[in-house]
C-alpha cells in the first residue's frame, strides 16, 4: 500500500507540471521564457540540495552533461511555449505520446525486436495523436503548439535514453538541470518576455523545485522497487490525471474527440508495453 501511494503521488506530481505551466503561462501570469528559466533554476537548486543531503557529489562526464542539458532544454522550451495555447490535459497527452513513440522508434532503430502487437500499438498511438491534434476548425488543438509539445516529447525521450546509463541518476539529473539552466538563458532572452508576477513565479518554483525536482527524485527511488513494464504502464495515468485536473481546476472542456483520441493513444502505448518480448519472457518464467 505504501508503494502504491508513493507511485500515485509521483504520477500526480508529473501531471501537476502541466497544470502549473498552463495556469501560469496560459493565464498570463508569466511569459514562457521566464517560466521555463525559473523552473529549471529552482529545480536545479532543489536537486543540488537533495544530493548534498544524501552525500552525493554533483558531477557527471562533460559529454553526458552537454547531451542531457541540451535534451532537457529542448523539452523545457517546447513545453513552456506550447502551454501558451494548449490545454493542460491535451498537452500532457501529446507530450506523453511523443515520448513513448520516440523511445519505441529509437529501440527499433537500435535493433530491438518488435512484435506485431507492439507495431500495432505504435500505429494506434500515432493515429490517436494525429486525430486529437488534426485541425478541425474548432481551435481546440492548435497545430503549431501541438508540434512544439511533440518536440518537447522528443527532447524528454532523448533525455530519458541518455539517462539510462547514469551511475548516480539523482546527481546526473542535478548536473543536467544546471547545464540546462545555462543553456536556456539565451533562449529566454531571445523570446524577450517580460511578464513576471509574484503568483506566476510561485507557480514556476513549485513546478521546478517540487513537482520536477522532488518528483523526479522520488521516482528514481521507486524505480528499483517496481518492474520496468509496470513503471512504463503506470505512467499511462499521467495524461488522464492532467485531463481530469484541467477540467476541475482550470475549467477545460473534455470533448469526445479528446476522449476517443486519448483512448487510442493510451491503448496503443499499453499494447507496446505489454507486448514487449522481454516482458513476455519474464511472465513465462
Amino acid at each position: 500500500m505504501r508503494l502504491f501511494l508513493l507511485v500515485s503521488l509521483t504520477m500526480i506530481a508529473f501531471a501537476a507540471n502541466s497544470i502549473l505551466s498552463r495556469l501560469a503561462i496560459g493565464g498570463g501570469h508569466m511569459d514562457a521564457g521566464s517560466f521555463g528559466l525559473l523552473r529549471l533554476a529552482s529545480g536545479a537548486a532543489m536537486l543540488v540540495l537533495l544530493c548534498q543531503a544524501q552525500g552525493l557529489a554533483v558531477r557527471q562526464g562533460l559529454r553526458m552533461s552537454l547531451g542531457g542539458g541540451a535534451a532537457l532544454t529542448l523539452y523545457i522550451a517546447g513545453f513552456s511555449l506550447a502551454y501558451q495555447q494548449l490545454d493542460a490535459g491535451l498537452g500532457a497527452l501529446v507530450l506523453f505520446g511523443a515520448v513513448q513513440v520516440s523511445m519505441f522508434l529509437w529501440g527499433a532503430v537500435r535493433g530491438a525486436p518488435a512484435s506485431g502487437g507492439q507495431l500495432a500499438g505504435a500505429v494506434l498511438a500515432f493515429l490517436g495523436l494525429a486525430y486529437v491534434v488534426w485541425p478541425d476548425g474548432s481551435g481546440t488543438a492548435p497545430l503549431g503548439a501541438s508540434l512544439l509539445m511533440a518536440a518537447a516529447g522528443l527532447g524528454w525521450g532523448i533525455y530519458s535514453i541518455l539517462g539510462r546509463g547514469a551511475a548516480q541518476p539523482l546527481a546526473a539529473t542535478a548536473v543536467n538541470f544546471l547545464w540546462s539552466t545555462a543553456m536556456f538563458l539565451p533562449v529566454a532572452l531571445w523570446l524577450g518576455g517580460s511578464t513576471v508576477s509574484l503568483y506566476g513565479a510561485v507557480l514556476a518554483v513549485l513546478s521546478g523545485a517540487v513537482t520536477s525536482g522532488m518528483g523526479y527524485a522520488l521516482w528514481y527511488r521507486l524505480l528499483p522497487q517496481i518492474l520496468p513494464a509496470v513503471a512504463a504502464t503506470v505512467q499511462l495515468s499521467v495524461p488522464v490525471i492532467a485531463i481530469l485536473a484541467g477540467a476541475v481546476l482550470l475549467g477545460e472542456t473534455i470533448t469526445l474527440r479528446l476522449v476517443f483520441g486519448s483512448a487510442a493513444v493510451l491503448g496503443g502505448i499499453a499494447l507496446v508495453v505489454l507486448q514487449a518480448p522481454g516482458r513476455k519472457a519474464q511472465a513465462a518464467k
